[in-house]
């Protein structure tokens, strides 16, 4: 909550002028916050009567930074399988551990999670804290959160990784909170700090239209939340030697008031655009909903995939899980068509990591243009047609 002294307010207006959403505004020659307050703490820091301040926000006392360190990663295990995020997180993390030169270690929770601590350790973790319960074969907030809180309480690392999914984003914001630690949502970029070792956190801001690089100097752990496809997983060394620690959960911490009675697979989970190597992606050039028919001939025929932007997901014309963007998916296939797509900054965000980008649309100057491999100026209803005649004669060839 943000507290304002009236005393020592002099209503000079920098919290007004320097609140980057509007929330304050000076009235009677006093501040007055209203409801779009976020907590950013952007008017404390220019309040130069120090009239403001932020209730909790200051600690009785200074945290031993010092006392912090190593580099954790969330290694998420759920249906039997690891998270291809988790793979790419060790990947970033060993590079961060070893600037740091701290060892880098991986958190497993599950049931029967069989050899899945190698398999982390054979791709950069030094050690790996396996939580193997009956319990925890449903995941949960409460006993995920409660697990993974005591064990940083107890090792104390500096930072942790987890990744921006389903899970990742359902109760690591919770572990945060509860450790009053900083969390970052969505990185796409991490980096250590030279002249004090802090984390450099780095995500898209404003709707993706500025890139904002947050740091958390006086926190300990520093928390970072990773989309998937964003990092770059180690190759797998099976002559990788690490340490497998078994920890086991205490009763308190299994207990939870949530209850799994089923699990099901939606329809919509089956569609997992970040897994196919070929992506055939439309955009608003696709004028309706019948153009992605045109779209899905094109994938099939490819043995690929079918994407979308925002401007398609928002007008109906295909479901949300398509969508590739700064608030969709973030892919690297090892080809991406992009048909009638223009290239806006949020959707190139999302899909510039891919290996070859071919780009078809009547507009020569559209953006996409310049992250393309190769480019196709022109309809793409009469370019995509022949495309797939093209493509069937070289199958009967």
């Amino acid at each position: 909550m943000l507290i304002i002294d009236t005393e020592l307010c002099i209503g000079c207006g920098a919290c007004e002028s320097n609140c980057p959403f509007g929330a304050i505004t000076v009235v009677d020659s006093w501040a007055v916050v209203g409801d779009g307050c976020t907590l950013c703490g952007t008017c404390v820091e220019v309040c130069d009567p120090g009239a403001l301040k932020i209730e909790g926000a200051g600690k009785d006392a200074p945290l031993d930074l010092a006392s912090w360190s190593g580099v954790w990663v969330y290694g998420e295990f759920r249906r039997g399988t690891l998270a291809p995020v988790s793979l790419e997180l060790l990947g970033i993390g060993r590079k961060l551990a070893d600037t740091r030169n701290v060892p880098l270690a991986a958190v497993l929770i599950g049931s029967e999670t069989g050899e899945v601590a190698s398999q982390l350790i054979a791709h950069g973790a030094d050690t790996v804290y396996r939580i193997d319960d009956p319990a925890l074969a449903h995941f949960t907030d409460e006993a995920y959160g409660a697990i993974l809180t005591s064990l940083i309480r107890q090792h104390k690392p500096e930072i942790v990784l987890a990744g921006a999914t389903a899970i990742g984003r359902s109760f690591i914001p919770g572990v945060a909170t509860t450790l009053g630690a900083g969390l970052t949502a969505d990185c796409t970029q991490l980096a250590i700090r030279d002249e004090d070792g802090a984390l450099l956190q780095t995500r898209p801001a404003f709707g993706g239209n500025i890139m904002a690089t947050i740091v958390c100097p006086n926190s300990r752990p520093q928390m970072s939340t990773v989309r998937p496809k964003v990092m770059k997983a180690l190759v797998f060394d099976g002559e990788r030697q690490g340490e497998i620690v078994e920890v086991k959960p205490t009763p308190e911490q299994l207990a939870t008031r949530v209850r799994v009675i089923e699990s099901v697979v939606s329809e919509q989970d089956n569609v997992n655009i970040q897994e196919a190597d070929i992506l055939v992606a439309g955009g608003r050039g696709l004028d309706n909903a019948q153009g992605f028919t045109l779209m899905r001939e094109l994938a099939d025929s490819l043995g690929g995939a079918v994407a979308a932007t925002r401007a398609a997901v928002d007008a109906g014309w295909i479901s949300y899980p398509h969508q590739v963007g700064q608030t969709g998916k973030t892919v690297a296939p090892k080809l991406y068509i992009a048909c009638g797509i223009s290239g806006a900054v949020q959707h190139v965000a999302g899909m510039q990591s891919a290996e070859t980008i071919v780009a078809i649309n009547r507009d020569k100057n559209a953006s996409i243009f310049d992250v393309a491999d190769f480019g196709l100026v022109g309809d793409l209803f009469e370019i995509v047609p022949k495309l797939l005649t093209q493509i069937e004669a070289r199958r009967k060839s």
